[in-house]
């Protein structure tokens, strides 16, 4: 075993995803993740709490990103203008990680536990926006308003975004999703 190449959490997250797709999440071990990773289950341990965590890496990250694109936000932006500016800027951020996505979204989709925990990853994420909406001024029921209409057309763009047959950019497909919730709205 080469304990001393480079890069092991990249290393553990590309192994545990081929293990996810192939076998299913379900029945891949965090031992079958570090051997193909070609390294321990210790290590694994340093970089993971758990094999779930491979899937939420980087949510911190990803709540951070929204936090502080909507308080970048023009201060004179609706409390939709700043959480649309937002959704562009996680849109433009993602774009280059497409394929890690798509093989993200199939393990999800294949596990009712994983989707739920999807689903709380999207609730703190509109939970946080909405704070800093509320740090801007706006208030209630407006700030939870745009935070989970921003929410909603981030997870109904990204379904769309990692679809096989998509070829637009997850900000195309932003841009669109604001369009039609804004038509909704009207």
């Amino acid at each position: 075993m080469s304990r001393w190449q480079p890069d092991a959490r990249g290393r553990l997250v590309l192994a545990a995803m081929d293990l996810f797709l192939e076998r299913g999440f379900e029945q891949t071990t965090v031992a079958d993740i570090a051997e193909h990773a070609g390294l321990t289950e210790r290590t694994f341990f340093r970089h993971f709490a758990d094999k779930r965590e491979v899937l939420f890496l980087g949510q911190e990250e990803l709540v951070d990103l929204f936090v502080s694109s909507v308080t970048n936000a023009p201060a004179n932006a609706s409390p939709l203008e700043a959480v649309a500016a937002a959704l562009k800027v996680v849109a433009a951020d993602f774009q280059p990680r497409r394929e890690f996505a798509q093989r993200r979204g199939h393990v999800i989709q294949a596990n009712p536990a994983l989707q739920e925990r999807e689903l709380i990853k999207l609730a703190r994420m509109s939970t946080a926006i909405a704070t800093s909406l509320r740090e801007r001024g706006v208030s209630e029921p407006s700030a939870s308003l745009a935070a989970q209409s921003g929410i909603s057309v981030f997870h109904v763009g990204f379904a769309e975004w990692i679809d096989e047959d998509n070829t637009r950019t997850f900000a195309e497909i932003i841009t669109t999703a604001l369009a039609a919730l804004k038509a909704v709205a009207s």
